[in-house]
């Protein structure tokens, strides 16, 4: 056996071998060092990302959360927008509390609320799955079903308010044929808020549908061909299978439409301009009437600060009690 001395060859090339080799650390130093580059880089990447966004940042600022700060400065003013405004502080709130038609305005909107979710939000659903199950002429019924929605409101407004004619309407004409009517659609406070609902719901109950009809082509056709072998009719595969499978669609639709009634303006202004007797006065109508007509942008202002912090109490609320349906 050789042992090796420390005097001999191996010994000095093994010591400078080891000498040699670079120590860990120094290895880990030249990686910290490193770091700093790749940072440098990520930083300037996200500088120059965010020189992209701001245009967009900017315009959406000015023209989405201006508008909402300028809405809560003036609600706190006393203005015609002309002359200086004069700080009134919390007294347009004041006002409106005092005021007499903002509760008859809010039960109004609520009525309108509740018949437009208990008539018209299933109607979207049904004629979606009813579309869904044609064979033939799907692409017609869908093109019919759209149609409401491309007509512009007004004109749609309109349309019906000729229907509605006490005299000359297609409605009343079309039931004198069985003996029927005539009747004040909109002349009488008992009919007045469902006509408009009537009316809202077919004006835009098309894109709802599309929304829907997108949703049905997710569903697995596996479940339904199941059904179908389990001799299940159409009622019950609605029931067991597309409405469950649905379900976080209609949870969201749900809420927009709760968002979309609370703002109903078009319909009570061209229709019935808020009569009879102030029995179809909305929110946004009430609104209007302060700003445009009163010359109170004021009160406007802190009406429409009211709504949208209401809105937004019940979208945060809605949301949380709904994650854990939309997800179970």
């Amino acid at each position: 056996m050789t042992v090796l001395q420390p005097g001999s060859s191996s010994s000095a090339a093994t010591t400078s071998e080891v000498a040699a080799a670079p120590p860990r650390s120094a290895g880990k130093a030249r990686r910290r060092t490193a770091r700093p580059g790749r940072q440098g880089r990520r930083t300037g990447t996200g500088l120059a990302t965010l020189v992209f966004l701001l245009p967009t940042l900017l315009a959406f600022g000015y023209f989405a959360w201006w508008p909402i700060g300028r809405s809560v400065i003036l609600s706190l003013q006393q203005t015609n927008l002309v002359d200086p405004p004069e700080w009134v502080g919390l007294e347009n709130f004041t006002y409106l509390f005092s005021d007499p038609l903002l509760w008859t305005t809010l039960r109004n909107t609520v009525w309108f609320v509740v018949l437009a979710i208990v008539f018209g939000f299933p109607v979207p659903i049904l004629l979606a799955v009813f579309v869904s199950e044609l064979r033939r002429l799907g692409g017609v019924f869908r093109v019919l079903v759209y149609l409401p929605v491309v007509i512009p409101p007004v004109v749609a407004v309109l349309m019906w308010k000729w229907f509605y004619d006490p005299d000359f309407g297609l409605f009343n004409q079309a039931l004198g044929v069985v003996g029927l009517g005539p009747y004040p659609w909109l002349q009488s406070a008992s009919t007045a808020m469902p006509s408009l609902v009537l009316e809202s719901t077919w004006a835009h109950a098309g894109g709802t549908v599309l929304i829907y009809l997108a949703a049905l082509g997710s569903v697995p056709t596996e479940l339904y061909e199941a059904a179908e072998i389990d001799g299940a009719s159409i009622l019950r595969r609605l029931w067991h299978v597309t409405l469950p499978q649905l379900r976080g669609v209609i949870l969201i639709m749900f809420l927009l439409q709760i968002i979309g009634t609370v703002q109903v303006f078009t319909e009570p202004f061209v229709l019935t301009d808020g009569g009879p007797e102030d029995s179809t006065v909305t929110v946004l109508l009430l609104i209007y009437r302060y700003a445009f007509i009163n010359g109170d942008y004021g009160s406007a202002a802190a009406l429409s600060v009211l709504l949208a912090a209401l809105l937004a109490l019940l979208s945060a609320g809605y949301l949380r009690l709904t994650r854990r349906w939309s997800t179970t």
